[in-house]
C-alpha cells in the first residue's frame, strides 16, 4: 500500500525499492533483520517511511556510496535494478545502524502543503479583517509557520513576496483562492511531540532524509525555506497537541483572529486524542466573538486525496475549501 501511494506521490523509484523490500522481508532477508520486531507497530506510525528514511539518512551522510550513485538526492542517477542490489547491500552492511534509525518518527514538514493551507488563511483574513494568530498543531520545524513570507503562483495571479527564495508555482489546478487579500500575521506558534530546530545540522538533516530521494524539487524548496527559517522566527514548543491546544485556546487574544491549522497530523493521534481535540474547538468556539473569532483550518485525509477544511467561530460553519495531493501539489480550489 506504502508502495502504491509512494508512485502515486510522484517517486516511482521509492515504489520499486519498497515493492521489493516488503519481498525481501517475507523472504527473511535484510529488511527483514532490520524490521523484525516492529510486526506490531501501529499502523499511524508509518514504518515503511521510517525504514527508508533510515536508510535515505546514510545515504546522505555519505555512508552509503554505492546506494547514492542512485540517489538523485545527492546527484545519482535511479536505475531500477542496481539500485534495488545497492539498496539491499547497503541494509545488509548497515544492519546495526539502520535498527536504532527505523526507531526514529517520521519527521516531514513538507512546504508544499503551504499552497493547499494559503487560501484558508485568506479567507479568515478577508472576512474578519484582523490579524492573524497562528497555531500549529504537528509543527516539526515550523516552515509551515511562515506560510507568509513564501511566493505563490498560479497563472496570472500571484501572492507573497516575489523575492522570496521559497516559491509555489502553478500548485492550484482549479479555481483560485482569494489572492487579491492582504494578510497580517501577529503571532505564530506551535508544537510537536518531537520539534526540530531548523537551524541546527541534526534537524536539516532529519527532514531531509524523509523527503523523496527522486524529488529534487522538493529539496530544493526544503533547503530555500529552512535558510529562510533564520529570518522569519517562530516558536515550536515540546508538547503534545490536545494539551498544549487546550491551554492557548484558554488564552484571549482580543483584536486578533486565532487560526488553528495542520497538516496530515489526525493521523498521528490516537482516537481518544482526536476526540480531545474536537472536544477542545467546541469549548473555544462557544467562547468565540466576533473581536475575537477562532478557526480550524486542517489539511487531512478526505473522500480523494486531502481534503482542506476550515470551521469558524462564531457559529461553527464548515466549509470545504479544496482537494489537493498529500504534498500539495494539484490543488482544486472548490470553494465558490
Amino acid at each position: 500500500m506504502t508502495a502504491r501511494w509512494c508512485g502515486a506521490a510522484g517517486s516511482p523509484l521509492y515504489e520499486d525499492l519498497l515493492k521489493r523490500a516488503a519481498a525481501d522481508v517475507e523472504e527473511g532477508g535484510p529488511c527483514w533483520a532490520v524490521l523484525e520486531g516492529q510486526e506490531n507497530a501501529a499502523l499511524g506510525s508509518a514504518l515503511p517511511l521510517r525504514f527508508m528514511g533510515a536508510v535515505h539518512r546514510l545515504v546522505l551522510e555519505g555512508r552509503a556510496p554505492v546506494l547514492g550513485q542512485h540517489y538523485p538526492s545527492v546527484g545519482g542517477k535511479p536505475e531500477v535494478e542496481g539500485a534495488w542490489w545497492a539498496f539491499r547491500e547497503t541494509v545488509a552492511r548497515q544492519l546495526e545502524a539502520l535498527r536504532e534509525l527505523v526507531l526514529r518518527p517520521v519527521q516531514t514538514n513538507e512546504v508544499g502543503r503551504c499552497a493547499a493551507l494559503l487560501g484558508g488563511f485568506l479567507l479568515m483574513a478577508r472576512e474578519t479583517g484582523l490579524p492573524l494568530r497562528l497555531l500549529e498543531l504537528g509543527a516539526s520545524a515550523g516552515l509551515n509557520l511562515r506560510w507568509d513570507h513564501y511566493r505563490y503562483e498560479t497563472g496570472d495571479a500571484a501572492w507573497g513576496d516575489p523575492a522570496s527564495p521559497v516559491r509555489l508555482v502553478d500548485c492550484t489546478i482549479e479555481g483560485r483562492p482569494p489572492f487579491e487579500v492582504a494578510a497580517t500575521v501577529a503571532e505564530r506558534r506551535g508544537c510537536d511531540r518531537n520539534p526540530l530546530d531548523p537551524g541546527s545540522e541534526e534537524g536539516r538533516l532529519t527532514l531531509t532524509s524523509f523527503v523523496f530521494p527522486d524529488q529534487v524539487q522538493r529539496f530544493a524548496r526544503l533547503r530555500a525555506a529552512l535558510d529562510l527559517s533564520r529570518l522569519a522566527p517562530a516558536t515550536v514548543e515540546q508538547a503534545d497537541a490536545p494539551l498544549w491546544l487546550a491551554a492557548q485556546l484558554e488564552i484571549e487574544r482580543p483584536t486578533k483572529a486565532t487560526v488553528v491549522y495542520h497538516s496530515l497530523v489526525m493521523q498521528y493521534l490516537s482516537e481518544a486524542d482526536q476526540e480531545r481535540v474536537r472536544r477542545t474547538f467546541a469549548e473555544a468556539g462557544a467562547r468565540a466573538t466576533t473581536s475575537a473569532p477562532l478557526a480550524w483550518l486542517r489539511m487531512e485525509h478526505g473522500s480523494g486525496d486531502v481534503d482542506v477544511r476550515l470551521t469558524t467561530w462564531p457559529g461553527g460553519q464548515e466549509r470545504l475549501l479544496a482537494t489537493a495531493t498529500n504534498h500539495g501539489r494539484r490543488v482544486n480550489w472548490v470553494l465558490p
